[in-house]
């Protein structure tokens, strides 16, 4: 959430650099039509309680003197009268305002390229050169079922579609990958690897993003205010809602491996075919809490960690700084690692690395205390290192041979005896 002192500030301001997200990510008047109502409101309720008051005390001194109060007692109760319509409609007026306040989105940083969508994205390096087949490089679903590892007609007719069911060695490949992740990121880089629930709350659903604008996309839990999670962010940034965390503990790093759930609401039509954009699917995510100060330290860190994984098991990729009309909601800045596919002759984002600053930490009581001794809102960072399936997806595309088998990237081989290739 954005900070209100801010709003209060300069509401055009904001609502300029909002602008550069899209159309309708922030009504400057609108804002202004609530504030005054609040102030108006707030000012009717303390006259209201101050006159209450007034006669209260009027009341008390009239008693002791021993005259008559049925006048008072009667200006008390049309004022009583008065002072819980006035609370009633300032509390129902906050509560549209706060819902308004939870639906803008976090302020773009500084160093964001502005533009309307991915077109504007900015290519910030890339890592390996795209392999050149000397033959017809098939996509990951062809490559899957000739190895009778990956079985998308089981699952439609267990699941419906947006599923995959996963046999042999594909399915152990698909293990080892997170493992071999959880290890790397607990091993090397110092995350502390977490289980969490794979369901949350709408308040916790609502710390990290805006549970109004996007429960659409959750899967809900019938007659039980529970979600299945997107991704572990949900659950592990929660960690620290409503909590104060001693200043000598941050930063805090998790790592943590966990199914995601996604409706695919808005994505009609987009990558129906395959394991790209799935219902269910895998992930190791990595969460930072962090100080103010440290943050954008942190990102460029945890996007590192990220890469470092597809380094290691010597996949192309890219990284792109995403422009401000592809920024998700909460993030302040992404970078999007963007995996090579041969199958699709394209690079395909494979992890988002976002800096949400103290976005998610408002809206969840996030806070650390300070130097001074002060409570404070820490910054919170996440990033996928990486996304299981779309890692299986790229390993069977990239190392594809021209008989049909895939060979196993030699970072992997250790998690499966020592196998050096999956064939039909």
């Amino acid at each position: 959430m954005i900070d209100i002192q801010l709003l209060r500030k300069d509401a055009d301001a904001v609502a300029r650099r909002l602008a550069t997200r899209g159309p309708g990510a922030f009504d400057a008047e609108q804002f202004r039509r609530f504030e005054d109502a609040r102030k108006n409101l707030q000012t009717a309720v303390e006259q209201a309680q101050a006159a209450r008051n007034r006669i209260a005390k009027d009341i008390g001194l009239a008693k002791a003197r021993g005259h008559d109060v049925s006048e008072l007692l009667a200006q008390a109760e049309k004022l009583k009268s008065l002072l819980e319509q006035s609370e009633d409609q300032l509390a129902r007026l906050q509560a549209g305002f706060q819902d308004f306040l939870a639906r803008i989105p976090n302020l773009p940083h500084e160093s964001v390229p502005v533009g309307e969508g991915a077109e504007q994205n900015r290519e910030e390096r890339r890592f390996g050169e795209p392999r050149r087949f000397d033959f017809q490089a098939l996509d990951h679903v062809d490559v899957g079922e000739r190895l009778g590892g990956l079985d998308f007609a089981t699952a439609a007719k267990l699941a419906g579609s947006r599923f995959v069911v996963m046999r042999g060695a594909v399915a152990r490949l698909h293990r080892a990958i997170a493992q071999f992740m959880l290890d790397v990121h607990t091993r090397e880089h110092g995350y502390t690897e977490t289980y969490a629930p794979y369901m949350v709350s709408a308040a916790c659903a609502d710390g990290v993003s805006s549970f109004a604008k996007f429960k659409d996309d959750l899967f809900k839990i019938e007659d039980r205010d529970l979600y299945l999670i997107p991704t572990a962010e949900y659950p592990v940034t929660n960690y620290v809602r409503e909590e104060i965390v001693p200043l000598e503990r941050l930063p805090l790093k998790y790592a943590c491996y966990s199914p995601c759930f996604r409706s695919e609401a808005g994505s009609a039509g987009k990558d129906t075919r395959g394991m790209i954009r799935n219902h269910q699917f895998d992930k190791v995510e990595l969460v930072q809490i962090v100080h103010p100060e440290q943050s954008y330290a942190a990102h460029d860190e945890l996007t590192g960690h990220a890469e470092a994984i597809l380094r290691k098991l010597e996949l192309p990729y890219r990284v792109v700084t995403l422009s401000t009309g592809d920024l998700g909601f909460a993030a302040a800045k992404t970078y999007d690692l963007e995996v090579w596919l041969p199958g699709q002759n394209a690079y395909r984002e494979i992890s988002s690395c976002s800096n949400f600053e103290a976005f998610q930490a408002r809206r969840m009581q996030a806070r650390f205390r300070n130097d001074k001794g002060r409570p404070e809102l820490v910054h919170t960072l996440n990033g996928s290192g990486l996304a299981v399936g779309r890692t299986l997806v790229a390993i069977l595309e990239n190392y594809q041979q021209r008989d049909g088998s895939v060979v196993i990237p030699s970072a992997l081989r250790g998690y499966l005896g020592g196998q050096e290739r999956i064939s039909p």
